[in-house]
């Protein structure tokens, strides 16, 4: 099996590639948007990996980066389902090279995640999941939640 080895700063662009073509593959926004993102990702990317909030775990072969994932150290305000820590684990950009799926790659990144909050006293994680990953996602625990979200509406120049 390949073993992912840590991001560091310099993976910057490749963790928002990753992160772009997740975002495209599952087709719930446009290729503006996308671009958009990327260019205001990759400085935050390197910033929260500088601030040591950002923990990335990339997967190569011969070379080649086929895959990433991350978990995003949340500040949170301490909970019943946590009522002594102040920190909260939130897995993100969950990305595998389509040539390189099925192998286990995906499992093991977010057991790698997982084994890093737990390292880190933390016991609540959370993420958002693609239709695609939920299967997987469900395999660790994870459970849907009663999370609401809001967006406001994009103001118009």
């Amino acid at each position: 099996m390949l073993t992912p080895r840590p991001a560091t700063l310099e993976d910057a662009p490749l963790l928002t590639t990753h992160r772009h073509a997740m975002f495209a593959e599952m087709g719930k926004a446009s290729n503006d948007a996308l671009e958009t993102m990327s260019l205001h990702f990759a400085p935050w990317v390197r910033r929260m990996i500088a601030e040591g909030k950002y923990l990335g775990w990339i997967v190569e072969d011969d070379g080649r980066s086929v895959a990433s994932a991350s978990v995003f150290l949340l500040e949170w305000p301490p909970h019943p389902l946590d009522p002594s820590n102040d920190h909260r684990g939130y897995l993100l950009n969950m990305y595998v090279d389509p040539a390189y799926r099925g192998q286990g790659l995906a499992k093991n990144l977010v057991r790698v995640c997982l084994d890093e909050t737990r390292r880190r006293g933390i016991r609540v994680a959370s993420l958002h999941a693609s239709d695609a990953g939920r299967s997987l996602y469900e395999l660790f625990g994870f459970a849907p939640t009663n999370e609401m979200f809001y967006v406001a509406p994009a103001q118009t120049i």
